[in-house]
């Protein structure tokens, strides 16, 4: 019997593994800095001289750069070409890391993470489209769960390395550790990946313009929102009002210009459309988790930062594993029966988590990381796949670039509130429990009769312990919100359609690769 012949790429290239190698490289060093350096920050805060809120600047500068700069990657890949659009922001991310890496002060180190983050906004996208472009649509969930890879486990692995960085090196060492990775990402590039023939794409100033006042205050009200109380401070309502115009007005103009900054005919997509929906979701469950194990295992636990990131890391093998599981079924399976699959892992991890106590070890806490990875990896290859399946394309460049924005904001959302709830609860809760612990309660009499004294040390040390378990049930509060978001996108799964085996692929006019 012979072989099924494949239908042809979109993009022509002599050494497909080679090629995705150095792409990958490019995409693991981005997706890291997103995570890598978030434990080594008191100590970057020692050396810079900066407070506790200043060093947060770090962080915040990198995120609202990049979610700013994303959104032109479509208009730029047009203008430049692939190769040099990657080259350049392989190298312009390796020598911001490097100026990171030597920084003297806090002014400093916030400059050249904003160039950081614009440097490494189109990594993720291009790569997610390169990836589409270079491989025949047979091959597509194979190169989606490559993809994924590194998308999904690169920040699980990040908290791990930054910590083991900085604990056995310097802090330094978390940016200087880019420039090896973004050397042998940007020879592979320079050497497999053909430029294409750029084409003239005028610059929509004013388009883009709204969008990033948009995309820019919306980081801002995300970021800044708990430390003034949200709503309470008309910092946030500025913020607020600002994202809301900014986006009426940039999906206004984009609907009545001539030659928009961003095609909003690929809207008219429902697989893109609902994978958006879908995406911004599982951004919000992927690094909300993410965001709630290191404070818990470290403050309430007493883990080590080492022992924390290990204890972690088993999350990533469990990611690997499902890519390596659902690339081969995604060709042979409906993804959308793939994608419940993992949607109802990654809630049976949500609701062992529900299960955390302070007393425990960490089994539960192992296991129910190795499911949710394991989960998150079935729900995001096919996911992907879905997106991109029936969308033409010549809209592949702002679509990937929309695509990644769109689960970054997710992330932020996610965090943000996780964190609110964290604060609001640990507070409900604490009260409650005291509120139970009176003269007359038996479990004063049986366990803490020293409190009936009124000993002072008595009184510390009970709440103390009140102050512990009430922060615990603040934590499974949020375990228990994860499980009910990820249920949420369930129903997004019966409005993707599934291609048609042996389809032709969405093709993009001559001329226009």
């Amino acid at each position: 019997m012979s072989a099924p012949v494949l239908s042809k790429p979109n993009l022509e290239v002599q050494h497909r593994g080679w090629l995705t190698a150095a792409i990958m490289l490019a995409t693991i060093m981005q997706v890291l800095d997103t995570t890598i350096a978030n434990v080594a920050l008191p100590h970057m805060a020692a050396s810079l001289g900066a407070s506790q809120e200043e060093i947060n600047w770090v962080l915040t500068s990198y995120i609202v750069a990049s979610a700013i700069a994303t959104p032109m990657t479509g208009w730029t890949v047009d203008r430049l070409g692939r190769r040099n659009l990657f080259a350049i922001a392989i190298a312009g991310f390796m020598a911001s890391s490097l100026l990171c890496g030597i920084a003297t002060g806090l002014e400093e180190m916030i400059a050249f993470r904003v160039a950081q983050g614009i440097f490494g906004a189109v990594l993720v996208p291009l790569a997610q489209t390169v990836i589409l472009d270079i491989n025949p649509r047979e091959r597509i969930g194979q190169a989606m769960a490559i993809y994924g890879a590194g998308i999904m486990v690169g920040p699980i692995i990040g908290p791990t390395l930054g910590g083991w960085l900085t604990e056995y090196f310097n802090w330094r060492y978390v940016f200087l550790i880019n420039l090896p990775v973004g050397a042998l990402a940007l020879i592979g590039v320079l050497i497999f990946l053909p430029n294409g023939q750029p084409r003239a794409r005028r610059f929509d100033f004013f388009g883009f313009a709204m969008l990033a006042l948009a995309v820019g205050a919306l980081q801002l009200l995300l970021d800044r929102g708990q430390a003034v109380d949200w709503f309470q401070s008309v910092e946030t309502w500025l913020y607020c009002g600002l994202a809301i115009a900014g986006l009426w007005v940039f999906f206004i103009h984009c609907w009545t210009a001539e030659d928009p900054f961003v095609d909003l005919r690929m809207f008219r997509d429902r697989n893109f459309s609902m994978g958006l929906v879908f995406i911004f979701i599982i951004g919000m469950t992927l690094f909300s988790g993410l965001a709630l194990l290191p404070p818990l295992l470290q403050g309430l636990m007493g883990y080590p930062v080492m022992t924390t990131g290990l204890v972690m890391a088993p999350r990533g093998m469990g990611t690997m594993l499902s890519m390596i599981v659902v690339g081969r079924l995604v060709s042979k399976y409906d993804a959308r029966v793939l994608v419940l699959f993992g949607l109802g892992a990654t809630a049976a991890a949500s609701w062992m988590m529900t299960g955390f106590d302070t007393v425990m070890d960490d089994r539960l806490v192992i296991w129910s990381g190795v499911v949710q990875g394991f989960g998150l990896g079935f729900v995001f290859v096919p996911l992907s796949t879905l997106t991109f399946a029936t969308l033409d394309a010549r809209f592949r460049g702002d679509a990937t670039a929309f695509f990644s924005l769109v689960r970054n904001v997710g992330s932020g959302v996610g965090i943000s509130i996780v964190t609110t709830v964290l604060a609001r609860m640990v507070s409900v809760n604490h009260e409650e429990l005291a509120s139970r612990l009176t003269i007359d309660s038996p479990q004063v009499h049986m366990q803490a009769p020293g409190l009936l004294s009124g000993n002072p040390t008595y009184v510390r040390i009970f709440d103390g312990l009140v102050s512990q378990q009430a922060a615990m049930l603040a934590y499974l509060d949020n375990f228990f919100l994860m499980l009910l978001l990820t249920l949420a996108a369930v129903p997004i799964v019966f409005f993707l359609r599934s291609p048609k085996a042996g389809g032709p692929a969405p093709q993009m006019p001559p001329g226009e690769h």
